[in-house]
């Protein structure tokens, strides 16, 4: 049984894997969802990030898809109260920004949606500098006070405003930030090393990495010569153009080889063994896409491999 991981400062403890919601009501329609939440929770997973704004972009969509659907399934299987439920505001089409009375309407707006009366973890989206941190955690304070929130964190902030943001919780006891949503791979590490780690890692946050596998790149299905059906291959396949993104392949192919085990599982063991991260996020849309992702809660690399890996990816 893969051990579950504590979230920061908080009581929430979350499987060492995020699925990402992203693809529900948009390359994996509600059937399939279904079929990949449950296979998700039936291998041990308890932790399912979304976001108010999934899935705006596809066709047809008005945001929220993704919500509704995982509302959906939480209510067919009866099983809220076993699963970490962490969704976002600030980029919904209908609810942009981070003022207080905007944080308020769309966190009801989720929660109508997801077909509960709490969320997990909420998380600033995208952070909008043009609105004080006292504003912004005013607000969040006030929905973790009324039962719908029960613990906030941030994603896409500077070091700066995290900082602000942390002292004001502390100053004015009210609540504080548990986790940190940075971009972070093996591809993309100044994302989040450096000061934004260092200061997570000073005030016990945790961090839940997303794009963890760069877009699909460090699944190791992109090779030159090689084309793959997928809505984000432009942006997985231009790692290949870089020395580094070569580097990192083959530095993954050699680990794998030595573990037999799938491309994907290492480069997140190697996001899981670093500094800070309670949980990478990888989505999947169909289950056969899944074994591969959760094998990171049973493969532990040597510190060996992680240098292997590290020194590749520099």
């Amino acid at each position: 049984m893969t051990s579950l991981r504590k979230l920061g400062t908080s009581d929430l403890e979350v499987f060492p894997l995020a699925l990402g919601g992203n693809v529900f009501g948009w390359t994996a329609d509600q059937d399939r969802s279904f079929a990949v939440l449950d296979a998700y929770t039936a291998a041990g997973g308890n932790f399912v990030d979304t976001a108010d704004v999934y899935s705006a972009w596809g066709d047809g969509n008005q945001g929220g898809e993704s919500e509704t659907i995982l509302g959906a399934w939480l209510e067919a299987r009866g099983n809220r109260s076993d699963v970490v439920v962490a969704t976002k505001v600030s980029q919904h089409p209908d609810f942009q920004g981070l003022s207080a009375a905007n944080i308020k309407a769309a966190a009801d707006a989720s929660l109508r949606r997801l077909r509960t009366d709490y969320i997990d973890l909420y998380y600033t989206h995208f952070d909008r500098p043009d609105v004080p941190v006292e504003e912004i955690i005013g607000a969040l304070d006030e929905l973790v006070k009324a039962g719908k929130v029960r613990h906030i964190a941030a994603s896409n902030i500077s070091a700066e405003r995290l900082r602000a943001s942390l002292e004001f919780s502390d100053r004015e006891g009210l609540a504080r930030y548990v986790a940190l949503q940075p971009h972070y791979n093996l591809v993309s590490r100044d994302t989040y090393e450096g000061e934004l780690q260092d200061l997570a890692e000073r005030a016990g946050l945790a961090a839940v990495p997303y794009y963890a596998l760069a877009s699909g790149f460090l699944t190791g299905k992109y090779r030159p010569g090689t084309e793959v059906a997928s809505a984000r291959a432009g942006g997985a396949a231009k790692h290949l153009e870089t020395e580094r993104g070569r580097r990192v392949l083959d530095a993954l192919d050699e680990v794998a080889a030595a573990h037999d085990a799938p491309v994907a599982t290492v480069a997140l063991a190697w996001l899981a063994a670093q500094p800070t991260v309670a949980a990478p996020i990888a989505s999947a849309r169909t289950v056969e896409q899944l074994p591969a992702l959760l094998g990171v809660g049973e493969l532990t690399l040597s510190e060996a491999e992680v240098e292997r890996l590290t020194q590749a990816s520099a």
